[in-house]
């Protein structure tokens, strides 16, 4: 039976309600250091977009926007009905003098592995960046060793993490780029991966495009946009590390439909604009609905 809206003069026959829908969990937090290797970059929250999806009006559709992790945690995954986007992998911690550091950590995005500290030979200390979630990101960066070595970046939605510099370079690595979308009409990058922590030398990896933190390049690093989904920066061989963006759900659908966002979620409606309306749930856990 066709679903009717009203009219002045009478009834209409409605549309589908075809939902375009993105999904981006929480960032990863940047990889702490305990003073010689440099922390990883955190990884990006897993990204998963689709358009013209055929929903039903009236039906409660459950939605969970995932929290950036804090330094040295992995980031919350975020949901819209039967659909989750993984929370991004935390970047690995640094290895002290003479000691190995730690491999990123696997999510939607993988954080970048720490550096280690005056690893011999090098190649033997060297952490891998964590997994990404095919569909939903890429790998963390390596971070290398030998002579307070770099942290690896943090993988983005659209490219891997860059892996840490070593011997007079000692650069952190940089954060892989984000994914553009256009679903809100703006063409807009989210989940990029952080960058890398630097050595004693070098410079902190860049952030990934996407809200993205950069690597620690003194005594500080820079953390993950909120409602990004982007990875915190690792930290330096000063200190540092920082953390993860919140993730976000958005909702596009034809404006002849109106959405209730339920409790326990924060959100807002843009003015209708080509046919269609835009809502963004920033926070929190709940349902939503439309007629």
């Amino acid at each position: 039976m066709p679903i009717l809206g009203t009219v002045a003069s009478g009834y209409f026959e409605l549309p589908p309600l075809a939902v375009d829908y993105l999904i981006v969990a929480g960032g990863g937090g940047g990889g702490y250091t305990p003073g010689s290797g440099a922390g990883g970059g955190g990884g990006a929250g897993g990204l998963r977009y689709f358009e013209a999806q055929t929903l039903t009006a009236s039906t409660s559709y459950t939605v969970t926007v995932g929290g950036g992790g804090g330094p040295g945690s992995n980031g919350s995954n975020s949901v819209f009905s039967s659909t989750t986007s993984t929370g991004g992998g935390k970047g690995g911690n640094g290895g002290a003098r003479d000691q190995r550091g730690v491999a990123g950590s696997n999510g939607g995005s993988g954080g970048g592995g720490g550096g280690s500290g005056n690893g011999s030979p090098p190649e033997d200390y060297q952490n891998a960046g964590g997994t990404g979630v095919g569909g939903q990101g890429n790998d963390g960066g390596t971070g290398k060793a030998g002579n307070s070595a770099g942290g690896g970046g943090g993988g983005g939605a659209g490219a891997t993490g860059s892996a840490g510099g070593v011997s007079l370079t000692q650069n952190g690595g940089n954060g892989g780029s984000g994914s553009q979308i256009s679903i809100t009409g703006v063409a807009t990058y989210y989940a990029g991966g952080g960058g890398g922590g630097k050595g004693a030398a070098g410079v902190g990896g860049s952030a990934g495009s996407g809200g993205a933190g950069g690597g620690g390049g003194g005594g500080s690093s820079i953390g993950g946009t909120e409602n990004t989904g982007s990875g915190g920066g690792g930290a330096s061989y000063f200190g540092g590390q920082s953390s993860g963006g919140s993730g976000v759900v958005i909702l596009k659908y034809p404006d002849v439909y109106t959405v209730t966002i339920g409790a326990g979620l924060t959100g807002s409606t843009a003015a209708p604009s080509g046919g269609y309306k835009v809502t963004t749930i920033t926070a929190g856990t709940g349902n939503v609905s439309w007629a």
